[in-house]
């Protein structure tokens, strides 16, 4: 299928900024941080369940692509490329010999405190002129809700419903992320959609577009922390 004119014109701005990132520009690499942090932090929380462990590995990843960003062609999307790499540095640390691993629900760890909704920041001028606390606290509680749903998925649905439902990669690039073949996502897929379903039934309502925030203090402090260690 030919490429989009939006399509191409990201491809060719992300050139640039790759360029620019080779060049040792700390600007050209924040930028392209900033791009990628949430979509990354998810796929590596999708594989861990745990937000330092996923923060850390996608910081490790940024190191990693650096390392061999020269060596990129772009056979593959970056976003497909750096996901790649997230994934991979994930599935290293799970299996980690010296990794806590707790019975039951204790090793996963909330990913915002317990009855915390959205905040103002993160609210446009509309809702944040119709919505009332107590609305916020219901979507508050429903996001955990969901949230806790999604890290209780077994692992290999969970790692799929992450890609496909919150990052919306196509079958075939979650396929080759996953280095499994597309019927399998497929069907990981429409299995964990059916978990859910039955766990959550009316809360499947709300918008997964709320779900593990990367923004604000953490993301600049990802951010600041590769920049640092990489020597910008």
């Amino acid at each position: 299928m030919p490429k989009t004119k939006a399509a191409r014109a990201t491809e060719e701005d992300e050139a640039v900024l790759i360029a620019r990132v080779l060049r040792r520009d700390p600007e050209a690499l924040a930028i392209l941080m900033r791009h990628y942090n949430r979509r990354l932090y998810r796929a590596a929380w999708g594989i861990l369940r745990d937000e330092q462990e996923a923060e850390d590995a996608v910081q490790e990843s940024y190191i990693k692509a650096f390392a061999g960003l020269a060596k990129f062609r772009g056979e593959a999307a970056l976003a497909t490329w750096l996901t790649r790499i997230v994934i991979n540095e994930a599935l290293m640390r799970r299996r980690r010999p010296n990794r806590l691993v707790l019975s039951g629900h204790d090793n996963v760890v909330p990913l915002r405190p317990t009855g915390a909704g959205r905040t103002e920041s993160n609210l446009t001028s509309e809702e944040q002129a119709v919505e009332s606390p107590e609305s916020a606290a219901i979507r508050g509680q429903l996001r955990l809700y969901l949230e806790a749903a999604v890290g209780d998925l077994p692992e290999e649905q969970r790692a799929v419903f992450v890609l496909r439902a919150l990052e919306e990669f196509s079958v075939e690039e979650t396929a080759q992320i996953l280095e499994v073949n597309p019927q399998t996502i497929r069907t990981r897929f429409m299995r964990a959609r059916r978990r859910l379903q039955a766990r959550l039934r009316d809360e499947l309502k709300m918008s997964m577009g709320d779900m593990l925030p990367f923004d604000g203090a953490r993301c600049d402090r990802l951010v600041a922390r590769v920049l640092k260690r990489l020597g910008f």
